[in-house]
């Protein structure tokens, strides 16, 4: 099993990180922006959590990527009519890691605009960026079988609940024959949601059910990928990784074209 990202200590709101690559100070800290409104963070209000990266005696200020991310109700976990959600020391924790992996991958060349293009790159879900086609896929599928108001209803469901979980209710009720249908086809037409998340839930512990481009670029996370895949899989693992790359070749695309 490949463990990857597996966060494993509670850290405080606000850190701070020093780095002296070629005699230059990098330092960046999480905080809580207080000049802004509080908005719902699942059961409370909170400022919003920001980042400040300095550097050169400039400095920039950002939104955490994980804060929005984590924020979504989709997060919660209900289980035997108990709730669980993402603290705020889940999120300053995934953007330790994603920050620090950041500076050590672009210290040798750093600028404040080289890191914030990195960390809009980086801090990218896999599963989120795949998670629309494959609902896309899921609508077209059902609606195609005769089943549009089913089709529709999946659809807006999948708006408060993550399409895996769905899925894996459907495996229930659905009879073999629909079911393996439904399978092939999103493995050879949608986007590679699917082994994704699978491979994800297999390595991760909630709250930290994510898949980041920092961790794709982890040769041994996707050599464990493609093991999976091989495995639990009726497809080449060599066609799902290419369809990331595709993908991120497009992210990385529109994050140099802005607007388009």
């Amino acid at each position: 099993m490949v463990k990857f990202s597996l966060f494993k200590t509670k850290l405080a709101h606000a850190t701070k990180f020093t780095i002296y690559p070629m005699g230059s100070k990098i330092a960046y800290k999480t905080y809580l922006n207080e000049r802004l409104k509080k908005v719902l963070f699942h059961d409370r209000e909170t400022h919003p959590l920001y980042i400040q990266v300095t550097f050169n005696r400039k400095t920039i200020f950002f939104k955490s990527s994980f804060f929005e991310l984590f924020s979504n109700p989709r997060y919660e976990l209900r289980v035997a009519g108990k709730r669980g959600a993402p603290s705020m020391e889940d999120v300053v924790q995934a953007e330790n890691q994603l920050m620090d992996f950041i500076i050590d991958k672009t210290k040798e060349d750093f600028s404040l605009s080289r890191f914030k293009k990195a960390y809009s790159y980086y801090c990218k879900d896999l599963c989120d960026l795949t998670e629309p086609g494959f609902i896309e896929y899921l609508f077209t599928f059902f609606h195609d079988k005769g089943t549009p108001a089913f089709a529709h209803a999946l659809k807006e469901g999948c708006r408060s609940k993550i399409a895996y979980r769905v899925l894996q209710d459907m495996k229930i009720i659905l009879d073999n024959k629909l079911w393996e249908e439904l399978l092939d086809h999103a493995l050879h037409y949608a986007p590679p949601y699917l082994p994704l998340y699978a491979f994800m839930m297999q390595n991760k512990k909630w709250p930290f059910i994510t898949f980041l481009v920092m961790e794709w670029e982890n040769e041994d996370v996707r050599q464990g990928l493609e093991d999976h895949v091989k495995s639990q899989f009726n497809i080449e693992p060599s066609f799902v990784t290419g369809q990331v790359e595709s993908l991120l070749l497009t992210y990385k695309d529109q994050l140099d074209t802005p607007g388009k």
